[in-house]
């Protein structure tokens, strides 16, 4: 659901967000990982979650703190996602098409692991 305004968040409050949002990409993967024959490789550093495939493929998450956007490396292209959310309803919208973060996210994921894998925030 998108909220109605935008709240005004500070850089550290994006920063507090957005890692928020990579664990729980992380999470999900790992969870996936453990419970299933879907292998993928993941590494963190500090603002930045590489998601490796076997197929050799990537995919980049990396936060853009001055500008409040997470942007995405994907198979498909390059993606920014702009804040646009609330402190109580985090959200993300990607800045050409305004597909949710989440919801591209899975996408992106799907395709190039070929599995059906849906973020659940």
């Amino acid at each position: 659901m998108m909220p109605s305004t935008t709240e005004k968040i500070s850089d550290s409050e994006f920063k507090n967000f957005a890692g928020q949002a990579l664990d729980l990409i992380e999470n999900q993967l790992e969870y996936l990982f453990e419970t299933s024959d879907f292998d993928v490789d993941l590494e963190r550093q500090a603002s930045v979650l590489n998601i490796a495939f076997p197929n050799k493929t990537v995919i980049v998450i990396n936060l853009q703190t001055p500008l409040h956007e997470l942007w995405v490396a994907a198979k498909e292209g390059g993606f920014h996602f702009k804040w646009s959310g609330t402190k109580i309803n985090p959200h993300w919208v990607d800045t050409k098409t305004g597909e949710e973060f989440f919801k591209a996210v899975s996408r992106y994921i799907s395709t190039q692991g070929g599995i059906d894998f849906k973020i659940s925030p």
